[in-house]
């Protein structure tokens, strides 16, 4: 019985466990397999191949039952995951439904999830930005957070590593707020966007508007072709799932890639427990697994583990892994695990209407959502009652005047020549939040799911300094708009709680000391040499920028270093 013991260890054990198999696992799983190592990839959720399972993603609006809007019901049942703008009938099962995986709302947040292979890299807006020194050292220069231990030149060769082969499409625009990247063609501004820029750039120095980058292949390579994947048809309907692999998402890319290999073992349905730890041996040495449909608990065993859960969830991971040595979770020394949670601000937002330009409209459709306005604010001083800074999203579309109360031939007729009206015009915010210890999560004491895991307990809240932020936005907006000549200015605060942005970060932090944070800058646990976080759960502070492109650079970096490691015999 012992050796068959020892034959089933052997047949669970791996060089290599990721946790998660979305945007940032997905980059560990194709880095770890290229270099050679058999990794097992672990997902809680179901089994999704590309293509095969995006049941909507061809279909055209009269096919479905409820024309792609949610049923009263759904809603009615759904409250959290029906606020995202996503949710619709054509993409609803890529999203966890709200009673199916409970959690605790000592504070109101909605935190929406994808549990399926490839996660919610379906599901994502695929806007991307490098970070800059700005944001690397806004911690130290401002003092709200502990410093990051890395600055942009640690990342750059690592932005240019994963730009390559992700796809990423803009324009070399020679901003340092914005570093440039390795891009393909960016997708242009239209005609009141560009209109917008110039009035922009012309009567406020410093403020730029430039066009949105993306992971999206508008003039594929050839590592591109190489992956299966074409050109961006700019259907916009790519939260169904793109059967042309026209932009970025795991499915599409680095899954098959690490497949390709050979040295990869993907396993859909297996929730992780925790990471398991021999105090002995003074290492984690594998992971506990529920199975999702059998709740059969399983081990499995790896040198290196790469927790890639998505931010709450790599939290809740880590906090459930006790051990003698580690009683309050893996890792946590330091006191710091499940606190300084950020998120983005996007509860603010502004349209009005252009009347001039009349003599254009709108042909196609841009997957770069427009144009983006990097953060301007706090750049090389302190100029504000606030802490750091936004950027802005930026769009215009021309309207429609067609009458559309008709019937038969002459509803036909209207909707083939409709009368345009005024463009329209619209901006959204995107600040940035302090880390707080005050902001945190933790394990419900009382409340399990189904799995026999603590639910997660989440207290994230605004404070002051967004308040601040989010009036400074909507009056600085409103003053541009108005020397744009644009009508009709419509602010919007919203009272949306935190978590509809989809970009939570922190609560296993960098840094450099073990004191206050929980990885190096290797983003490798201070007291745990062979586990890494390398997802939203890393980052010391949030910037403005969209967070995707960074975790997929801190994945592969991290990769790159393990392995080295190992080789050097520091990690065994």
């Amino acid at each position: 019985m012992a050796n068959l013991n020892i034959d089933s260890a052997k047949e669970r054990s791996y060089d290599a466990i990721v946790i998660g198999s979305g945007i940032s696992g997905g980059w560990s799983a194709k880095e770890l397999c290229e270099k050679g190592l058999k990794t097992l990839v672990l997902e809680r959720g179901r089994d999704v191949q590309h293509i095969k399972d995006y049941p909507t993603t061809n279909l055209y609006p009269w096919q479905f039952e409820h024309r792609g809007e949610i049923p009263y019901d759904v809603k009615e049942e759904n409250p959290v995951v029906s606020r995202c703008y996503a949710f619709r009938e054509d993409a609803q099962h890529f999203f966890v439904k709200d009673k199916e995986h409970p959690y605790v709302q000592e504070k109101p947040f909605d935190w929406i999830r994808g549990y399926q292979v490839g996660g919610k890299s379906l599901l994502w807006a695929r806007q991307t930005q490098r970070w800059s020194d700005f944001d690397f050292q806004g911690p130290a220069r401002d003092g709200f957070a502990v410093d990051w231990p890395i600055r942009y030149d640690d990342l750059k060769p690592w932005y240019d590593h994963v730009e390559r082969f992700a796809g990423i499409s803009g324009n070399k625009d020679g901003l340092p707020e914005l570093p440039d990247g390795e891009f393909l063609p960016g997708f242009p501004l239209n005609i009141v966007e560009k209109y917008f820029k110039e009035q922009v750039e012309s009567k406020y120095p410093g403020r730029k508007v430039i066009s949105a980058r993306c992971a999206h292949l508008s003039k594929p390579n050839q590592i591109h072709l190489d992956q299966g994947r074409v050109q961006c048809q700019n259907r916009l309907l790519c939260q169904r799932g793109c059967p042309f692999g026209g932009y970025f998402s795991s499915n599409a890319s680095t899954l098959p890639w690490a497949a390709k290999t050979g040295n990869m073992t993907l396993r859909p349905d297996s929730v992780v427990h925790s990471i398991l730890y021999d105090d002995e041996k003074g290492k984690a040495i594998g992971v506990k697994v529920i199975d999702r449909n059998t709740k059969e608990e399983i081990d499995f065993f790896g040198k290196l583990i790469f927790v890639n859960a998505a931010a709450l969830n790599s939290n809740l991971i880590l906090l459930n892994s006790k051990s003698k040595r580690f009683p309050n979770g893996l890792g946590n020394d330091s006191d710091t695990l499940g606190k300084y949670v950020a998120f983005h601000n996007y509860s603010a937002r502004i349209s009005a209407e252009h009347e001039g330009h009349l003599d254009y409209k709108v042909d196609g459709k841009n997957p770069a959502g427009g144009g983006y306005i990097p953060r301007f604010r706090n750049l090389h001083k302190q100029e504000t009652d606030f802490l750091r800074g936004y950027a802005a999203g930026f769009g215009a579309y021309r309207r429609s005047g067609s009458d559309q109360s008709g019937i038969g031939e002459d509803l036909k007729s209207s909707l083939l020549n409709p009368q345009l009206g005024n463009w329209g015009v619209g901006s959204h915010m995107m600040g940035e939040t302090i880390p707080k210890a005050s902001n945190y999560v933790a394990l419900d004491e009382t409340q399990k799911d189904e799995w026999g895991i603590p639910q997660l307990k989440i207290s994230v809240d605004y404070d002051d300094n967004d308040a601040k932020m989010k009036k400074d936005y909507l009056d600085t907006m409103e003053e541009m708009f108005t020397a744009a000549g644009f009508t009709n200015i419509q602010r919007n605060e919203s009272s949306q709680a935190p978590g509809l942005d989809i970009h939570e970060m922190g609560g296993v932090r960098m840094g450099f000391d073990p004191k206050t944070s929980m990885l190096n800058k290797w983003n490798q646990i201070h007291s745990c040499p062979n586990v890494f976080v390398t997802d939203g759960a890393c980052m010391t502070s949030t910037s403005t920028q969209n967070p995707s492109l960074t975790y997929m650079a801190f994945s592969a970096r991290a990769v790159d270093y393990a392995i080295n490691e190992l080789k050097k015999g520091n990690i065994s």
